[in-house]
């Protein structure tokens, strides 16, 4: 089964006029963005939101902030990228949401091998406080799309091997790293062995560097990615276009129309 979903639930006031809409639209996921700062401070409006999504079978999940940096050179930048992905991950607790998916930092022109140790090291501690709390969420680090950050396929592979976090699988970051060169399905290859998937996807714009900014999700790039993915799995596809609820409504109507 695929669910497809945008990124963004709205006002928290407002949570059961959105999800009723995602319901009627067919949307079953959705991601909640603390872009710049964990917004749902407390658990009342944590409980709100859950009981919200299940009401209207909405499967949640949550992207920390993206002020993060767990191979920073500053020890008290890392201490503070570890607090707001603990706080998430309260939060999704409360809420009932599964993955918190964050970007775990750039190489700072270090050796990459000691940049892995580094952020190994972060979410292993992290993990711990998780489990300390029985909190049952789970740590989903993201692959990039940018050549000077960490999360290329093979880091995010590893690391999950090596501590036992999750990951989301973003489709237009890999594509981007890549340059283009590498496609969805041979992006999915790398993956498939995984029981199921939480992945991100987008129109992207990339140079030599890689990502530059996502844009509104081509239906021609919609029907690629689809193609290449299996139906018989279970597989979340977030949108983070700037029309992220259009495009994942789009997105329904393709794969309606490939099954």
């Amino acid at each position: 089964m695929i669910r497809l979903g945008p990124a963004g639930i709205g006002p928290v006031k407002d949570v059961e006029k959105t999800f009723e809409l995602y319901k009627k639209e067919g949307i079953r996921a959705a991601e909640i963005p603390f872009t710049y700062s964990v917004f749902i401070k407390t658990k009342e409006d944590a409980e709100k939101v859950g009981n919200a999504a299940k009401k209207f079978g909405i499967s949640l999940s949550i992207h920390a902030p993206y002020w993060i940096n767990l191979n920073s050179k500053e020890k008290e930048k890392i201490e503070e990228s570890k607090k707001r992905i603990i706080n998430s991950c309260e939060v999704a607790n409360w809420i009932g949401a599964e993955n918190v998916v964050f970007h775990a930092g750039f190489y700072n022109k270090e050796d990459k091998e000691l940049a892995y140790q580094h952020i190994k090291k972060a979410i292993i501690e992290i993990q711990e406080v998780i489990k300390k709390k029985n909190w049952k969420v789970k740590l989903a680090v993201e692959t990039m799309g940018k050549i000077n950050i960490f999360g290329s396929a093979e880091e995010v592979l590893r690391i999950v091997k090596e501590t036992g976090c999750s990951f989301c699988l973003d489709f237009a970051h890999m594509h981007a790293r890549s340059l283009g060169k590498e496609s969805y399905k041979e992006i999915y290859e790398k993956f498939k062995h995984f029981p199921s998937l939480h992945c991100h996807f987008s129109g992207i714009i990339f140079g030599e560097k890689g990502e530059k900014k996502h844009r509104l999700t081509p239906r021609e790039e919609i029907e690629k990615l689809l193609k290449a993915l299996p139906k018989n799995k279970e597989i979340t596809i977030i949108n983070e276009s700037p029309s992220p609820v259009k495009d994942s409504v789009m997105s329904l109507e393709i794969l309606k129309n490939l099954n």
